[in-house]
């Protein structure tokens, strides 16, 4: 809910006294319903805060608690705040009115460093415990909330954002190139794998389910968190899982729906989102609120392109949850003078490093714009979805079945869903063969030509990075899409970059992003269902499916065969700027600031192949990924010059 900030002396001398204000005049250009600092010896905290629950209004942040010698900075919303108060034996006329800030405090005098073991929600908070004189300070589990720190000699900064950091320090601001070769080689989606870095060399955070305790003696980190997969959980029946589901994720989305502004939600054609919003209309419906919701779809004149079983117009199902549901206020958006191109600058405004998910960058701050308009404090989404309530790869389920020789379930599973998607068994068999033996599936389909790199070969050598990389995705060749969901909630770096673009975001607009379908309590239920609960009688993504019915119209709920896709239209936007687009990569291709980062040669020919008339599919081509990323990061280079 806020902006936090703070410096502290390590050998409690005094501290410069425009230091603090210096900080805080940085977060000026973000909205607050209020901003302070407080100080003592060697210490400044500082909050430019947005209210968004109805117990942060009228918050006093920083606050310091004399009695128990222990101050507080926060940007938090929690989540098991009724779990937490019987834990902390706060008294039932207290409960409605504590602010989550003091919830944190009292946290932290009853359990100390292992406080953020039993915190629920979205936070990132510092805390000066007078008595042993340090500052310990955390982040949640999976990175929702960010926090960047500075060192210098014996002087340590923090904020929830990084160029008032930068204000601090002397010189040029040198940029971290392990931090950007991990960028430049990574070829998924998330920026970094090394999550205390920031491209920036003097800039550092903490990462996703850490501490820190700042002291005299130094800093000292501690993961307080690594996710266990929890015993298989066994209940009697089908019904009983599906009650259990709806009792679990209703309340994770009932708990995210705490704000004394309006309520907001994405909402696309899709399971998960139109769960989400199945149980906060209902929910609000009891209190006489609305949901609003906010959905983008493509150009008026875009007339799509044959991609599968994708949807890239996703109105009608849209449509249809929206009568179903019912207590929604729809809005609908193409955001017809937008463009990724044209957004490249404002993004690298608001997230102050380069970015990866260029395609949907222009309707996502397009909604965030949209929600602060409707004066919406939370904006409720499902992206984690995949992961969590919606699982159910029938096919990788269908090569488990063979891998455990259970036949007869297999032939079951393997004959309905054929007949379901409408697709002969003997495709069916060959792909759940693949997945079997995926390794005898890359001999058959033979040696692919490796893609271009972005990374210049010198670079990357020089940093290591394929090495870094390697060394932390150990995963084998026979991995199964099991492994690797496991391995999605033990790894903190996987989710970050989210988790950094919704602080961002929702500081810019002043509207909180709140994933339940990310709720730790969610995912830990979700990954003690057993996978027969996920696939069953030639359904994928079963349990989601059959516990949504009656809150769902058939016509999403039950869709197996079509998927939304957003985004789609990225290049028909870019059409009118096509020429400009290109003339900016062959600059970018020949710029000095650029020939020891990027594979020049490689990008060229990438550039080449793109051509003069692009079809509108160019949007999922490799060549266009590269050059659009590399073309964030050249216009990154430029404006440090």
């Amino acid at each position: 809910m806020s902006a936090i900030a703070g410096i502290y002396s390590m050998q409690h001398g005094p501290l410069d006294p425009e230091l603090g204000p210096r900080l805080m005049q940085e977060l000026q250009r973000y909205p607050a319903d209020d901003a302070r600092g407080w100080k003592t010896e060697g210490l400044f905290l500082g909050c430019h805060a947005q209210w968004i629950t109805p117990q942060s209004r009228g918050e006093v942040l920083p606050y310091y608690d004399p009695q128990r010698k222990l101050a507080i900075v926060a940007d938090a919303i929690l989540d098991n705040r009724s779990e937490l108060f019987g834990q902390l034996q706060v008294v039932r006329e207290d409960q409605e009115s504590m602010p989550d800030s003091l919830l944190i405090l009292l946290a932290y005098e009853k359990w100390g460093d292992q406080a953020p073991v039993h915190l629920v929600g979205d936070f990132a908070f510092m805390i000066w415990d007078a008595g042993r004189q340090t500052l310990f300070g955390a982040r949640d589990f999976s990175g929702s909330r960010t926090l960047y720190f500075h060192r210098s000699g014996r002087q340590f900064s923090f904020c929830t954002v990084i160029h008032p950091l930068l204000t601090l320090m002397d010189g040029e601001h040198a940029l971290h190139e392990g931090w950007i070769s991990e960028y430049l080689a990574g070829q998924g989606r998330m920026d970094v794998a090394d999550m205390f870095s920031t491209v920036y060399q003097g800039v550092e955070q903490l990462p996703p389910a850490h501490s820190m305790t700042v002291s005299p003696k130094g800093i000292t980190f501690s993961r307080y968190y690594t996710f266990q997969t929890p015993s298989p959980l066994r209940l009697r029946s089908n019904g009983e899982y599906e009650e259990a589901f709806r009792e679990v994720f209703g309340r994770a989305v009932r708990d995210r729906l705490r704000t004394h502004l309006e309520a907001g939600a994405n909402l696309s054609g899709g399971l998960d989102s139109g769960a989400v919003v199945s149980f906060a209309a209902e929910e609000l419906r009891r209190t006489g609120k609305p949901l609003y919701t906010f959905s983008s779809y493509p150009l008026d004149h875009f007339t799509g392109f044959k991609l599968g079983q994708r949807v890239t117009d996703e109105r009608p199902y849209i449509q249809e949850t929206i009568d179903y549901v019912g207590n929604i206020e729809p809005s609908f958006y193409n955001f017809p003078d937008r463009s990724s191109y044209g957004e490249i600058d404002e993004w690298l405004d608001i997230m102050e490093m380069p970015y990866k998910f260029i395609e949907n960058s222009y309707w996502l701050k397009g909604i965030y714009e949209q929600a602060g308009l409707k004066n919406a404090g939370v904006l409720l989404s499902g992206q984690r979805g995949n992961w969590s309530i919606s699982w159910g790869p029938a096919l990788d389920y269908q090569a488990k079945l063979l891998r455990e020789f259970r036949w007869f379930r297999f032939y079951r599973e393997n004959k309905l869903y054929s007949h379901s998607m409408g697709v002969s068994r003997k495709r069916m068999l060959k792909i759940a063969g693949r997945k079997v033996f995926p390794a005898l599936g890359q001999l058959m389909v033979g040696k692919q030509e490796a893609a271009p790199e972005l990374i210049h070969p010198e670079f990357a050598r020089r940093t290591g990075v394929q090495e870094r990389l390697k060394e932390l995705d150990q995963s084998p060749a026979s991995q199964t899409v099991y492994d690797i969901r496991r391995e999605h909630f033990r790894q903190p770096h996987v989710w970050n970059v989210n988790g950094t673009a919704a602080t961002k975001l929702s500081l810019k607009y002043r509207v909180w992003d709140r994933d339940a379908t990310n709720d730790l309590r969610v995912i830990n239920f979700c990954m003690s269902v057993p996978e027969e609960q996920y696939v069953q009688n030639g359904m994928d993504r079963s349990l989601i499916r059959r516990a949504m019915e009656g809150r769902l119209p058939d016509k999403v709920r039950l869709n197996q065969t079509r998927r939304g896709i957003q985004g789609a239209d990225g290049i028909t936007r870019m059409l009118p700027e096509w020429q400009r687009f290109q003339q900016e990569l062959r600059e970018m291709l020949q710029d000095p600031r650029t020939s020891s980062y990027l594979n020049r040669p490689g990008l060229a020919g990438c550039l080449d192949r793109l051509g003069s008339e692009p079809e509108p599919l160019l949007i999922f081509n490799t060549d266009f990924r590269l050059l659009t990323r590399g073309l964030v990061f050249y216009r990154f280079l430029k404006r440090l010059s």
